[in-house]
């Protein structure tokens, strides 16, 4: 795994959750970053969030580090602020850093008041055990509910030079990002400025961490962060930028199919394309809401292909068209045809769809060619027992 230069990274367990395991973690850029980031759209917003925010604007979109705490969300708290503030001032002295380059980020249990002592007192020890091999300790360290650390790596030549980008990511409930608790920062020694990677950011949510749904809530921590330090001293002119664009969306592409993998109690991942519809925004309004219906998670969950409740959560989503033109296939097999039943073989697709992954196509033929494609997953009783038991 090749990682991107100029960045250290360190863990360690501060108490914050009961589990003795890492909770803590440092992500530290040698030089400062340009950084951009985008953040939930919830109206419930936890303090780290809108510290985040301020801290981006008030630098200039300049990143040192970004300090992150899991087991506690610090989120709709008395002290939330002055606890975010505090982690940041800290860290700050320990790095000679302004505190405005200084991003924080948490997650984990919404309303419970969190010790910034436990934070600080663990911070020298964490700028002292900084080293440059830290990056998949980051990515266990901010699990929740996660079963595995998410992560990936991509490289990539410019005529300037080769570049690298690597991005880790948590979440495994709660999630349905708007900008779900989802968390992820990308990381990359190109050189660029803040707008560029905004530029570069935007496009590349909206056709991947937008693309997500595990149960259809979105969280109060949503964080998307991407950072760029220049220490491979390679400036990617314009021309180049798409490519780099695109780099950047299979990346982010790679880490949502392992949130929508790794979904609470989830045993299948789906896919579902949408063709036809009006324009690519209508796509995607059917694609989540094919993606949120309960009866269709169920329904994959044990490999019933019942096609009827596809097309009931397409009718639903708000946009028109017409299901006398609609066709639908799982696992790529035709079960609907023209809004009615196809011929198929029950058992055939009963097999297929046991499979760790799952597709649904749906196809409304005509002369739009509207499209989007959209990840989540399966809904078994697992989700029930996990956020059932969250907090005992």
């Amino acid at each position: 795994m090749r990682l991107p230069l100029g960045y250290r990274y360190a863990t360690c367990y501060a108490g914050i959750r009961q589990e003795r395991k890492d909770d803590l973690a440092l992500i530290v850029s040698d030089p400062a970053a340009s950084a951009a980031a985008m953040f939930t759209t919830n109206a419930v917003r936890a303090a780290p969030v809108k510290l985040s925010e301020q801290h981006l604007r008030a630098s200039g979109g300049k990143m040192r580090a970004v300090l992150i705490n899991a087991g506690n969300a610090n989120c709709a708290t008395r002290t939330g602020e002055r606890v975010a503030r505090e982690c940041c001032r800290t860290l700050a002295r320990l790095l000679r850093a302004p505190a405005n380059q200084i991003l924080p980020a948490s997650t984990g249990v919404i309303g419970a008041e969190l010790d910034a002592s436990l934070i600080t007192r663990r911070l020298p020890e964490l700028v002292a055990g900084l080293s440059e091999d830290g990056f998949e300790r980051v990515a266990r360290a901010i699990m929740t509910t996660d079963t595995t650390p998410k992560f990936a790596t991509a490289e990539a030549a410019f005529r300037g030079g080769h570049i690298r980008i690597a991005g880790l990511t948590k979440g495994a409930g709660m999630i349905q990002p708007n900008m779900a608790t989802m968390l992820a920062f990308v990381l990359t020694d190109a050189q660029m400025t803040p707008v560029e990677l905004w530029e570069a950011l935007t496009p590349a949510v909206e056709q991947t961490y937008h693309r997500l749904s595990v149960d259809g809530d979105t969280s109060t921590n949503d964080t998307i962060l991407l950072a760029a330090n220049g220490a491979s001293g390679v400036t990617l002119p314009r021309s180049e930028q798409k490519l780099f664009r695109e780099l950047l969306t299979r990346l982010l592409e790679d880490l949502v199919r392992k949130i929508a993998r790794d979904g609470e109690g989830a045993r299948r991942l789906i896919t579902i394309e949408v063709e036809g519809a009006l324009n690519d925004a209508a796509a995607a309004q059917i694609a989540r809401s094919i993606a949120n219906s309960p009866l269709v998670k169920t329904a994959v969950a044990g490999a019933d292909a019942n096609w009827g409740r596809i097309l009931m959560a397409a009718g639903k989503a708000g946009v028109p068209f017409d299901p006398a033109r609609t066709d639908i296939y799982v696992q790529g097999v035709a079960v609907c045809r023209s809004g009615v039943a196809a011929q198929f073989s029950e058992e055939e697709v009963e097999e297929k769809m046991r499979a760790p992954e799952c597709s649904i196509r749906l196809v409304i033929r005509g002369r739009h060619r509207g499209r989007a494609r959209f990840f989540t997953c399966d809904l078994t009783e697992d989700y029930i027992r996990i956020n059932a038991e969250y907090r005992t």
